[in-house]
């Protein structure tokens, strides 16, 4: 038998913390368990059909998965025992009633990508179906991928986390305002939002037909940029605020100490040696990439006359990718994690982005959380028309992802989260071991 275990409450974009942990069972064909290696040596329980509509019981221990196409039935149909919600609704229904036209899911199991799939409609324009290449824009989750560029240059002895920025960018420099006369910024005070910066929460992007600004015209506020300046206002490493324009800083610090554009050098250390082999940091993205990109929705139907904003930010918000490909950006941090030495990061930049620095809950690009009995890095995403969540385990190589075209995606890729949590057995729907 498959056993799925219980419910993990919806909380926050950014931490999915779990409640209480309850069985649940849902019916679908049902199976016959035997034992078989999958990726890496994995035992996977592989099912074979018998009779129509006998009950089948969650999956529980990660090391008795069903197949991908039995985890996607329960993930995709009405939940069972009825807990009322979201629970009486199959995902497409859930789809529906949150105006979110097309996702792109993806789920690690040991180390690997599970499977990965797109449903829905790409875009309502044209009615094209998502695809698991199909391009969303991953909008804030550009963020840890940048902050691996960032450890790559660290390697290469370009600079170091502990720099002052100012002694690493060439370009532009960063008032301190009299607030680092104690401390100086550095690249991990950037990619963790403890740098004192006051900027706000994200950026708008811009219709690709207007003019676009330069990475020095938005942190300094000039125009055609439409955000305001960058600039400190508390001491380093004071508090915890989330700052898209400290991440626009690292960019252009990244432009300076590699002297190429930011899509190449994302393309040369990051996307190609992960296998991130349809994603780009193009801005605007071209059209043979468009070809079987996503429009943004909201409401079920088109945000406006463009079908996507263009992103000047591209460090902080101009990634276009898909689950499958963010899922192999997870495997990279966790392979590195646990020890790998042939991976993109060493084992010790994996701990720098897995390790918080010690005020707020970020590390170096990702958020650190507690969910349950496990720790989780995790981030969301939210730009014009599109939506997303990346989460995996820090040990354990499992995790998942969804993108959604639609502003009010949140409400799916929450339930979606929920719905994968339950069916692979996390640790984050376990209770404290009794003594």
């Amino acid at each position: 038998m498959i056993r799925l275990a219980g419910k993990v409450g919806r909380t926050a974009l950014t931490t999915l913390g779990v409640a209480v942990a309850v069985l649940a069972s849902v019916t679908v064909p049902a199976p016959v368990a035997s034992q078989q290696r999958g990726p890496e040596g994995a035992r996977v329980a592989r099912v074979a059909p018998v009779a129509q509509g006998a009950p089948v019981t969650a999956v529980a221990p990660a090391a008795q998965v069903a197949t991908p196409a039995e985890i996607q039935a329960i993930i995709e149909g009405v939940q069972s025992p009825n807990r009322q919600g979201l629970d009486v609704l199959t995902l497409e229904e859930v789809m529906e009633r949150f105006g979110v036209p097309g996702i792109s899911v993806a789920v690690i199991h040991d180390f690997e990508v599970h499977w990965a799939k797109g449903y829905g409609i790409a875009d309502v324009e044209t009615g094209a179906a998502v695809d698991v290449e199909t391009l969303f824009q991953a909008a804030s989750i550009s963020k840890p991928v940048t902050a691996m560029a960032a450890m790559v240059a660290v390697q290469d002895g370009r600079f170091s986390l502990d720099d002052d920025i100012n002694a690493v960018l060439t370009s532009w420099q960063l008032d301190g305002g009299g607030f680092t006369d104690g401390r100086p910024v550095t690249p991990r005070l950037l990619f963790s939002h403890v740098a004192g910066l006051g900027d706000g929460h994200g950026f708008p992007g811009y219709d690709p037909g207007v003019p676009r600004p330069t990475a020095v015209q938005i942190l300094d506020g000039d125009e055609p940029s439409n955000v305001e300046a960058v600039a400190m206002v508390r001491p380093p490493l004071t508090a915890m605020h989330y700052s898209g324009g400290g991440t626009t800083v690292m960019q252009l610090a990244l432009t300076d100490v590699f002297g190429e554009s930011f899509p190449e050098l994302m393309r040369k250390t990051v996307l190609e040696p992960v296998g991130m082999t349809t994603s780009t940091f193009a801005q605007p993205l071209p059209p043979d990439r468009d070809a079987n990109a996503a429009r943004a929705h909201a409401g079920g139907r088109a945000l406006g006359d463009a079908k996507w904003h263009v992103y000047s930010a591209m460090a902080a918000a101009g990634l276009w990718t898909n689950a499958r490909d963010l899922a192999r950006f997870a495997i990279e941090v966790q392979k590195a994690g646990r020890g790998d030495t042939d991976r993109v990061i060493t084992p010790a930049s994996a701990a720098e982005m897995l390790s918080p620095v010690g005020v707020g809950d970020f590390a170096v690009g990702f958020s650190i959380a507690r969910q349950g009995q496990g720790w989780y890095f995790s981030h969301s995403g939210g730009n014009w028309g599109f939506t997303c969540f990346l989460i995996a385990h820090k040990a354990k190589g499992y995790g998942a992802v969804v993108m959604t075209n639609a502003s009010g995606g949140g409400q799916v890729f929450r339930e979606v989260m929920e719905r994968i949590q339950r069916a692979y057995g996390w640790d984050s729907l376990d209770k404290p071991t009794l003594r």
